[in-house]
């Protein structure tokens, strides 16, 4: 006697032969976590920090569009459970021809090399914390906008981006005033390694916009010219880079502000890397959208690669402000990922 599936035994077969189909070209998705651990021996104590966990989400969606996605939990004391959420970067991206691309969503303005390959994953920071021009806002960490970008063309491995995004104090909704943001910058990859880069980064900040709780008086026309190296070879590792930030307003005139640091560090072995870091800050007199803090600070630390997705930090770093003096501490640092 023959057995003829029912109905619903049919259709739910149907469905399963489907999705067996289609899943051979359905989407690629990978997730991945970061998290860091500090202790810090500072004015004769001893503090354990909890760092960032980062979450980063990637998928292919087909041949052209793909999406990445970038969120980190990280302390605050301000905040009612201890703990902050922040969407760092939300982006589509759509490759329409060869190697050129544009992009969608929330962006790190490539202004200079760190904030365009780093961003918040401490694991792959070479240091233990990030330079201090992005403790001082310097430069632009985010932005909501479009971007166009085109890789490794050319003998040279020349690359492009240029990026339209809400101004400084909008938000990802609206922004505050009529102006846009915009980011040019270009890189070459002459050899394997080495990445040169140059940038520009002007924008306009209504007066009124609060920054770091600090609200900006008069409106103020930024202009930031940056120029960066940066070299990871099997032995030897640097970065150079020198931020020339120009701030005008119609009363104080032209105001610049010149921000660098340089990161050097070797390789002893398969994992061990001794380095060195060395920040500047240096503040024109009459500042209108900084505060005005000359700052140098030299760090020397070393890196212990356990394995790829494991690192141990020690770093000395001494410092010296024009607002707080002269400070020095140590700090320990364990980040992995997951």
């Amino acid at each position: 006697m023959e057995l003829v599936p029912d109905k619903r035994f049919r259709t739910a077969l149907l469905f399963l032969l489907l999705s067996v189909a289609c899943s051979s070209q359905a989407q690629r998705t990978q997730i991945r976590g970061f998290f860091d651990f500090v202790t810090a021996y500072q004015n004769n104590r001893v503090d354990f920090t909890l760092g960032e966990q980062t979450l980063f989400i990637t998928s292919e969606l087909n041949d052209r569009f793909s999406f990445l996605g970038e969120t980190s939990f990280r302390v605050s004391p301000q905040s009612p459970t201890g703990f902050n959420v922040a969407i760092e970067r939300m982006v589509i991206k759509y490759n329409y021809y060869g190697n050129h691309n544009i992009l969608v969503g929330r962006h790190h303005p490539p202004v200079n090399y760190w904030n365009d390959i780093y961003h918040r994953g401490r694991i792959f920071y070479p240091t233990v914390e990030w330079p201090l021009l992005f403790e001082a806002d310097i430069i632009p960490k985010r932005g909501t906008g479009i971007s166009f970008q085109g890789l490794n063309l050319g003998s040279l491995r020349f690359g492009y981006d240029l990026m339209i995004t809400n101004g400084i104090g909008s938000g990802d909704f609206i922004d505050n005033n009529r102006f846009k943001a915009v980011t040019a910058s270009v890189h070459i990859k002459p050899v394997q390694d080495l990445k040169i880069m140059a940038s520009y980064y002007h924008d306009v900040i209504s007066a009124g916009t609060v920054i770091n709780d600090r609200p900006i008086r008069q409106q103020v026309t930024q202009d930031l010219i940056t120029g960066s190296a940066a070299y990871f070879g099997k032995k030897f590792e640097f970065v150079v880079e020198g931020t020339s930030a120009n701030n005008q307003t119609s009363a104080s005139g032209n105001r610049n502000t010149l921000a660098s640091y340089v990161y050097a560090g070797v390789r002893i072995g398969q994992r061990f890397i001794p380095y060195l870091r060395y920040d500047n800050l240096q503040y024109t007199t009459g500042e209108a959208f900084y505060v005005k803090n000359n700052t140098t600070s030299f760090a020397a630390g070393f890196r212990y690669e356990i394995s790829y997705l494991t690192v141990v930090k020690l770093e000395y770093q001494n410092q010296n402000s024009e607002l707080s003096g002269i400070s020095d501490g140590l700090k320990a640092q364990l980040a992995i990922g997951f």
